[in-house]
């Protein structure tokens, strides 16, 4: 395999704090290097770092003096010490919106806040995750990045690798929203449409990097995933960091492959070990479209084997049926004291119309659902309204336009005040 003959030569690779990759199942460590799973029980791969060394005021003071955007929390990452020195889009350090006017409506009084993602280089979160992702492939030595994507990774590969100059090829179902197969083309790499849905396309991505047509290739959610998931744990660092260097009581996340849910508590419970927040409780709820929502049903049924569907939903984004990080969401929500909910279609669309006449923010579909589930929760009486509550909204609502097919003109006027009025807008 292409990444066994790079990661052999990798074992002294400068990545910051990241020591090892030890397995979430078994705790089986190897050296850092581009590689997904373990050798022993097959069980998935993260880092494992060496924090032993830092002092918590002058980590403190280091991290508030630090760039606005993720490289401000560079000592926690997997990545080397001059990394904001590299050609990067740099993304992070996004809006955490306190949401009034969606609070009254919702009726949330211990305060509402919208975690606003859309405001990265390419409108998604994803953007956090390239960027580990792509300071972990010019440590390994890859030309091309690569990905298997649901659309917004895809622009977020392309974006970076013009940027850093790595070739870029990524891989996504034939029928995604056209706005986004278009920002995942318009920079340059190549872009292929796989007859399928995303499950298909990441099973192609994974034979792919076994066979030599992929040598040289670093694919950000394959072979550079361990590397590629900690980009999501700056969410829990910019959220505490915003609210005060506190932990938030209760946190909405999407869940699509479900790796950003884990690693925002994997990220919340860093800042707790290095004395960054005050350690007490707090509950983290996952959201998914009814239409692809596999683990929520495993949550309400009680099991904790996940059970794969095939999607059929307008939120393509969190369209993926057999997410593989299901079964470690279902052990947050149950440790935490959260839950996993689902809303229809219908129930997304109207959602993202709620956002968007109380905050000004117009989300993409996964925004949609997140929104959607927090209004749901509350209403089965799940969420707590007088706890102070974060809410992600992980992209832009202009990649999603058919979602509100429909939404349009109030009124056609003639040029006249005379028919301003009879148009009835005053």
């Amino acid at each position: 395999m292409a990444a066994q003959t790079v990661a052999s030569t990798t074992n002294s690779v400068d990545l910051g704090p990241a020591a090892a990759l030890s397995c979430r199942e078994c705790g089986h460590r190897v050296p850092l290097g581009p590689v997904f799973a373990c050798e022993e029980c097959f069980g998935p791969l993260e880092i494992a770092y060496d924090f032993s060394a830092y002092d918590t005021e002058e980590l403190r003071k280091k991290i508030e003096a630090g760039p606005a955007n993720i490289w401000r929390y560079a000592p926690l990452l997997p990545v080397p010490a001059d990394v904001a020195d590299k050609p990067n889009i740099n993304p992070g350090w996004t809006q955490l919106v306190k949401a009034d006017n969606l609070a009254r409506e919702l009726g949330v009084t211990g305060g509402l806040y919208i975690k606003d993602d859309s405001g990265n280089p390419t409108h998604s979160f994803k953007d956090r995750v390239v960027a580990q992702a792509i300071e972990a492939a010019r440590a390994f030595g890859f030309t091309t990045l690569s990905c298997s994507s649901t659309g917004n990774l895809a622009g977020a590969v392309g974006a970076a690798a013009a940027r850093a100059g790595f070739r870029s090829c990524v891989f996504i179902p034939h029928d995604l929203e056209q706005g986004k197969v278009v920002m995942a083309a318009i920079y340059g790499g190549e872009l292929v449409g796989i007859e399928g849905n995303y499950d298909d396309v990441n099973r192609f991505c994974s034979e792919l990097i076994g066979d030599p047509a992929g040598e040289g290739w670093g694919f950000v959610n394959v072979n550079l995933r361990p590397y590629y998931a900690e980009g999501s744990k700056t969410l829990a660092y910019e959220i505490c960091e915003q609210l005060g260097w506190r932990l938030p009581d209760q946190l909405v996340v999407p869940i699509a492959s479900g790796s950003q849910l884990t690693k925002i508590d994997k990220g919340l419970q860093e800042l707790i070990k290095l004395g960054l927040v005050e350690d007490r409780p707090y509950k983290i709820f996952g959201a998914q479209a009814e239409g692809c929502s596999p683990v929520s049903v495993a949550y309400k049924a009680g099991h904790d084997v996940v059970r794969p569907q095939k999607p059929d939903t307008i939120a393509k984004s969190l369209a993926i049926g057999n997410p593989a990080d299901g079964p470690y969401v279902l052990d947050i929500a149950r440790r935490t004291g959260g839950a996993v909910e689902d809303v229809n279609d219908e129930q997304v669309v109207d959602a993202i119309r709620l956002l968007a006449r109380t905050e000004g923010i117009f989300a993409e579909t996964a925004g949609g659902v997140t929104v959607g589930v927090t209004k749901k929760l509350i209403e089965n009486g799940l969420l707590d309204p007088s706890l102070t509550t974060v809410v992600l909204n992980t992209g832009d609502g202009l990649k999603t336009l058919d979602a509100v097919a429909g939404t349009g003109l109030t009124a056609t006027i003639r040029p006249s005040l005379d028919s301003f009025r009879e148009a009835g807008l005053v």
